[in-house]
């Protein structure tokens, strides 16, 4: 049984650009490099968050279960942060976020097609 990385920030910093892209989400490190020609947000939405903790952004979206299982194949390992190693949040944090009465009519028509992809 192999052990599993510990990615820092300054590890992560090392994996922003659009050759090599790392992103946290709950804790966990995802190599997304392959999956930028892939996501249907585009490109530009993972490499903004390029090397940083995309967590919030990720379930402001409200990602599929279907998206959240694609996360596996690119676990890379987990991020240690200034207080130590952030671990997953429990399974419940797995249920997309609503989005809020405020958004735009536009807004829910972007989350509902790109869920749509997922």
């Amino acid at each position: 049984m192999s052990e599993v990385k510990v990615f820092t920030l300054a590890d992560l910093a090392e994996h922003s650009s659009r050759e090599d892209l790392y992103l946290v989400i709950d804790g966990k490190v995802y190599d997304c490099t392959k999956f930028l020609d892939e996501h249907p947000g585009g490109e530009e939405v993972l490499v903004d968050e390029a090397g940083k903790d995309a967590t919030e952004s990720f379930e402001d979206v409200g990602h599929s279960e279907e998206a959240r299982e694609m996360l596996t194949d690119m676990f890379v390992g987990n991020f240690q942060s200034e207080g130590g190693v952030k671990t997953a949040k429990s399974a419940t944090s797995t249920t997309p976020k609503p989005i809020p009465a405020t958004d735009s009519q536009d807004s829910g028509r972007l989350v509902s097609w790109i869920k749509g992809f997922f």
